[in-house]
């Protein structure tokens, strides 16, 4: 079979990896190792920060399956992991590969070279063959040719292309680049610590209203940590008066009237690029509607009482399940009972929080291996039940099989008895 080049119109916004990681690592790296740690350099190239609990949620994997691919690369030698005093992981260390000794030959050692020609521009193209080189042209407004090396027919065949016609015309060697259109890159401020001189001049100046406002919604005086706070939303994550007054009307409204609940919320519109108060209010309805559907689905009608939202928060927030996880529990607990729904509810989500489950794939697994683990104590019960009876002079265990049994030699004692 005939070899290909991979070629590509343009190196904007691409994550670039080591080839000695292909050549060497990625023959025996599984699927989720894989992953892992393409999106560790990918994060690495954005100047981004991730979590464990990322990686999990966007490949659907679980905690442990991404701590276990750190361990496998760790293992490797392609990173080192950084811990705290707690013993809590708080940085990844990427080895440069450039740096080390190739275990094995590259691909540059045991494949032959060709040279890639320059884009040609053609409104169609199809694949070129002369002698025994093949000459592959994209079908797209900019074609591009790859020409076998030391070939002159496909030399010459680069600067013609095929027409529809099937008339061959010269063709123009253009170098064409097509802008690619990119995200823009959203970056977290990690909160300071300000000073008291910096909380105070931001009291006299423009957060002086919102100092007012944050009493007023929150019914109570701000404390210094939660100056700091309010401080962070227009300094550290550049959100203006009217959109921190928003955010503040917004948590209390939904009876959260904390300055760790709505740092959370600002770090979200923050990562969802949420600069407006209209941008804000289409994401809270979007939220609501959530809220709403949540509340429908156990059979509760109307707005949420606040310890109500208190769960619908936990489960979205911290627990971070996604809305058909926790419907998915909300069936669940409308089946099993008629009161006390929010609870049992929490217990279902809590249990799968603690397991690590984070999709319908993982919830049916878990429910496989709880029926496995009731069958093997039902049979482990009855083979109990089994063994016992039989000690007590077999057959079943029933109503009689409860008695004890006794060795009374009823010959001895009817001659006893006649004696006496």
């Amino acid at each position: 079979m005939a070899g290909f080049v991979v070629y590509q119109d343009s190196y904007i916004g691409a994550t670039i990896v080591s080839n000695r990681f292909i050549d060497e690592y990625m023959t025996d790296a599984n699927d989720a190792q894989l992953k892992v740690y393409l999106y560790l350099v990918r994060m690495l190239n954005a100047h981004l920060e991730t979590s464990v609990s990322d990686i999990a949620d966007r490949f659907n994997h679980t905690e442990k399956d991404v701590l276990r691919a750190f361990k496998y690369w760790e293992k490797k030698g392609l990173l080192t992991l950084d811990y705290d005093e707690a013993g809590t992981l708080n940085g990844v260390h990427l080895v440069n590969l450039c740096n080390g000794e190739a275990k094995v030959p590259s691909v540059e050692a045991t494949h032959k070279k060709v040279r890639v020609g320059k884009t040609v521009k053609e409104p169609s193209a199809v694949a070129i063959e002369s002698g025994a080189e093949n000459v592959v042209a994209a079908e797209s407004g900019a074609t591009n040719v790859v020409a076998g090396e030391g070939s002159a027919e496909n030399t010459q065949a680069v600067a013609s292309a095929v027409q529809p016609t099937g008339k061959v015309a010269p063709a123009t060697i253009t170098q064409i680049v097509q802008p690619v259109p990119t995200e823009p890159v959203i970056t977290i401020v990690e909160k300071p610590s300000y000073s008291a001189k910096e909380l105070q001049e931001f009291s006299k100046k423009q957060g002086c209203t919102l100092v007012s406002l944050a009493e007023v919604y929150f019914g109570k005086p701000l404390s210094q940590n939660d100056l700091q706070t309010l401080c962070y939303f227009t300094d550290g994550l550049g959100m203006s008066e009217d959109l921190v007054d928003y955010l503040l009307q917004y948590c209390a409204d939904k009876g959260k009237k904390d300055f760790r609940y709505a740092e959370k919320v600002a770090i979200g519109w923050k990562e969802k690029n949420i600069t407006t108060v209209n941008q804000a209010t289409g994401s809270s309805l979007r939220y609501d509607k959530v809220v709403y559907t949540i509340m429908n689905r156990l059979g509760k009608s109307g707005s949420p009482a606040e310890k109500e939202m208190e769960y619908i928060n936990r489960w979205l927030v911290e627990y971070g399940f996604s809305e058909s996880v926790i419907l998915d529990a909300c069936d669940r607990t409308v089946l099993a009972t008629d009161s006390h729904r929010f609870q049992y509810a929490e217990g279902i989500l809590s249990s799968w929080s603690k397991s690590n489950v984070r999709n319908a794939e993982e919830i049916v697994k878990l429910d496989k291996d709880f029926q496995k683990k009731e069958s093997d104590k039902k049979s482990s019960s009855a083979g109990s039940a089994q063994v016992a009876g039989g000690r007590n002079g077999g057959g079943n265990a029933g109503t009689f099989g409860k008695f004890q049994q006794n060795d009374i030699d009823y010959e001895a004692l009817t001659k006893k008895v006649f004696i006496n």
